[in-house]
């Protein structure tokens, strides 16, 4: 099986802006002096508070969790003492219950984090039970609950395992400093998941713009001929797992399906590092390595940050702006939200920080259609932009949908490469949030 050069039809070539970070190791983030944990940070419902204004909590300890099914519990990410329960906007825009801590400098680490015992004397029920207690919700961005993916999983009898180090985002690098620096966890991992499932071999799909990526995995892979590394042409949106799962193995997801469908689990070569540390060490996920970067800032760097900092903390301590910022994106740039706030709290699903100039920012003059066919050509769903769009901004969502609005990933592939500048995406967006509406009043 070929395991180079391997892509899928369609996608865009978008400017890489890694060059700000890729060469930097991770550093540990100056402790924050308050952290403001969301209670609702993953896919799915979200968690009650265990804690109270007034009670002290350890590093590490649960402070929120649901009995849903889709749900994964969250954890304090230092000790002190709770100051309060506040509702605040996370940096997706909802708000929600979020639990205010002031540490007490200590740093003291809860009783409960502790090694869960060795690999080959875990039972499958045992990893889905450390995994949904360790709170770990994809660290790609999606924030989908492991131990949820890993059940349906299981139940549609999958039989290929990759795990995504595409990392095709434009400026952001923590995975790639995660698969320098931590190659064995990223594969112990991995290793997990392969017993979970049954299963004798498993992909690591790297592009190859990172080349001391995968060189790295290889030397740690040396004996290990159950693992594989896949080398990816460096193309937007690679890391998209319809996309991944369709380049390394050639299967093709239906619309309206999941990755499952085609017997295959896809996962986040950082949720894989947090699944190995959560077993080797028994530590929840209450950090994760964000990339905050651009233009805009004076010392871009990749950081290990305590879930619950805020955005300030951690320009701050790179430096603060270098000029007037333009604008603030948490997550990548094509598929990121912008900030409005400096005190939006860090999340599990939040890869990086970018701080764009005003003139990066500066916004472009919209054009009428020229029917180019550009966006036809590089969506990667295999959808017509150029229509679902124009019905969208004429409010017929009836039409929108009979042209697969809801099949659109939002990669943002067409409205980039649109010479028009039309708000393709956008407008996309908004009639799939008015079509599942509609579908929820009938």
């Amino acid at each position: 099986m070929r395991l180079d050069n391997l892509t899928f039809k369609g996608g865009i070539h978008v400017k890489d802006q890694k060059e700000f970070t890729k060469d930097k190791s991770v550093e540990k983030a100056i402790e924050p002096s308050i952290v403001k944990i969301p209670l609702h940070q993953h896919v799915g419902a979200p968690c009650k508070a265990l804690v109270k204004k007034g009670d002290t909590v350890k590093v590490g300890q649960k402070i929120g969790d649901s009995e849903a099914t889709l749900t994964v519990p969250v954890h304090s990410s230092i000790s002190g003492e709770v100051i309060g329960i506040e509702k605040l906007y996370t940096p997706d825009g909802y708000k929600v219950d979020c639990v205010v801590i002031e540490s007490d400098g200590l740093n003291e680490v809860d009783e409960s984090v502790k090694p869960k015992g060795k690999l080959e004397s875990l039972t499958g029920e045992e990893i889905l039970a450390i995994s949904r207690e360790a709170g770990i919700a994809g660290l790609g961005g999606a924030a989908f609950p492991l131990h949820s993916k890993f059940t349906t999983s299981l139940e549609a009898g999958i039989d290929t395992i990759i795990l995504n180090g595409s990392e095709c985002e434009p400026y952001l690098t923590s995975d790639h400093r995660v698969m320098l620096e931590s190659p064995e966890k990223v594969i112990y991992g991995l290793e997990v998941m392969m017993k979970y499932f049954g299963l004798n071999s498993g992909y690591i799909a790297v592009e190859d713009n990172k080349n001391d990526a995968i060189a790295s995995l290889k030397e740690s892979l040396k004996g290990n001929d159950s693992i594989h590394v896949a080398s990816l042409i460096t193309k937007f949106p690679q890391g998209e797992s319809y996309r991944l799962v369709d380049a390394v193995i050639g299967r093709k997801v239906p619309q309206g399906g999941r990755t499952k469908d085609v017997k295959s689990f896809v996962t986040n070569v950082c949720t894989s590092a947090a699944l190995a540390e959560a077993i080797l060490d028994g530590k929840p996920l209450y950090e994760r390595v964000v990339t905050v970067t651009g233009n805009g800032l004076k010392e871009p760097k990749n950081l290990m940050v305590k879930i619950g900092t805020s955005i300030g903390d951690l320009i701050a301590q790179c430096g603060g702006f270098k000029g007037t910022p333009g604008k603030i994106i948490a997550g990548g740039p094509m598929t990121g939200f912008t900030q409005f706030t400096l005190d939006t709290p860090i999340t599990k699903g939040v890869t990086g920080i970018i701080v764009l100039t005003e003139e990066e920012a500066a916004p472009v003059k919209t054009s009428p259609c020229i029917k180019c066919g550009k966006c036809v050509e590089a969506c990667p769903a295999y959808l017509l932009p150029l229509t679902i769009s124009a019905y969208s901004l004429k409010d017929m969502y009836d039409e929108a949908e009979s042209y697969n609005a809801l099949a659109c990933i939002e990669c943002g592939s067409c409205s980039y490469i649109c010479p028009a500048k039309r708000p393709l995406t956008e407008s996309i967006a908004h009639a799939k949030r008015e079509i599942t509406a509609q579908r929820k009043k009938s």
